[in-house]
């Protein structure tokens, strides 16, 4: 007679024969010793170590919320390695999920572990790609304080290990919108030759949830192509002050993932991180806080906003027959990024328009209606 099995039965006889090198036996957490736990693990998952034709290999997750819940409560005490595997001894007995990612690398599953699961489906992540520039400081007007930061940083760059525990590592800009913040960025990296990786804030946040996965993601990146710059803007699209967390929703999980990298929990030796914003005092205190310097972004002043006049004029495809004087008045309380996008674009396109061989004052003129700049508020402009 041919014997009929069950799967429970089949696991039973067969879960003795799973490598113990696959899976770590549970242990008890002492608070005294030095154990290094876990703070973020992602998983895939595999299948069954072996086939049987009442057995599926396709996982089914309704709410993932609860399978990190269930998975962290059983898993909890053991020590996880990227490469290794984990067994579910529950629902699915000896179902596999490969460690994708642990951060620590060799360290114990806790209560306060992340774990994020990564589709079956899923071959290759999108990838993390740096941003290339041409950009240098000479083409950056004032900003003075930040580029003698930037200083600092090319000596860190240069030698590492001398730093030590004193590295610059955290850098906030703040200030209002289009004042330099993510040029200087780039013309940091192109200066020191080091990949920029550039990412807006708004990108990490899911339809529900912030993903710490993709920060994780992000600075193992900048770590494994270091020396590297990341440069996050809109940070406080994810780090609003706590008070604002109606507006914000729940983001904690990559806030903390940002705190976590942030802390050099991770080492991250040689990556530098900027982070920009243009609400300083709305961002979360705990995200504020790890950042060593706070450099500030103005708007320019008359010599400044004469400078940067000078320097786009270099580079107008027609002729021009400015009045800088008047234009320096004209643009005052304007960012570089108006004078350029708002006055002198805006007046090159009308004198292109009017098939002009010149741009003239009456372009400008033109340009400053369209900006919504009251007249009244530019005395003398044509005397």
């Amino acid at each position: 007679m041919i014997a009929t099995y069950f799967k429970s039965d089949f696991l039973k006889n067969n879960n003795i024969k799973i490598d113990p090198k696959s899976t770590k036996t549970k242990q008890k957490v002492n608070k005294v010793d030095k154990t290094i736990y876990t703070k973020f693990v992602e998983i895939q998952p595999i299948g069954y170590p072996f086939d049987f034709n009442l057995m599926e290999d396709d996982l089914e997750i309704n709410d993932i919320v609860l399978f990190e819940e269930y998975a962290r409560e059983q898993w909890l005490g053991l020590t996880v390695k990227e490469g290794a595997f984990l067994f579910d001894q529950k629902i699915i007995p000896d179902y596999g999920f490969k460690i994708l990612t642990a951060k620590p690398n060799d360290s114990v599953i806790s209560e306060n572990t992340i774990i994020k699961l990564v589709e079956k489906k899923i071959k290759t992540k999108k990838q993390v790609k740096s941003v290339k520039t041409n950009i240098k400081f000479d083409d950056i007007v004032g900003h003075e304080n930040a580029k003698n930061k930037s200083k600092i940083l090319m000596k860190y760059i240069e030698d590492p290990e001398k730093f030590g525990q004193w590295a610059p590592k955290n850098i906030l800009f703040y200030g209002l919108p289009g004042t330099g913040k993510t040029m200087l960025a780039k013309a940091i990296a192109n200066e020191l030759e080091v990949p920029l990786y550039l990412i807006k804030a708004t990108s990490l946040i899911g339809d529900h949830v912030g993903d710490g996965a993709k920060i994780h993601e992000l600075f193992e990146k900048a770590t494994k192509n270091s020396p590297s710059l990341i440069f996050i803007d809109e940070i406080d699209a994810i780090a609003l002050h706590r008070s604002f967390q109606s507006l914000r929703g729940d983001v904690s999980e990559i806030v903390n993932a940002l705190l976590t990298e942030m802390d050099g929990i991770f080492e991250n030796k040689a990556v530098i991180t900027i982070g920009a914003t243009n609400n300083l005092n709305s961002l979360d205190y705990a995200v504020r806080s790890r950042f060593e310097e706070e450099l500030e972004f103005k708007l320019p002043t008359d010599e400044e906003r004469l400078a940067i006049l000078e320097s786009h004029l270099r580079t107008y495809p027609l002729e021009s027959n400015l009045n800088l004087k008047e234009l320096v008045k004209i643009t005052k309380d304007m960012s570089g990024r108006d004078i350029k996008e708002k006055i002198l674009k805006t007046a090159l396109h009308h004198a292109i328009i009017k098939d002009k061989n010149i741009v003239d004052m009456q372009d400008v003129e033109y340009a400053m209606k369209q900006s919504k700049i009251v007249k009244s508020e530019v005395k003398g402009m044509y005397e």
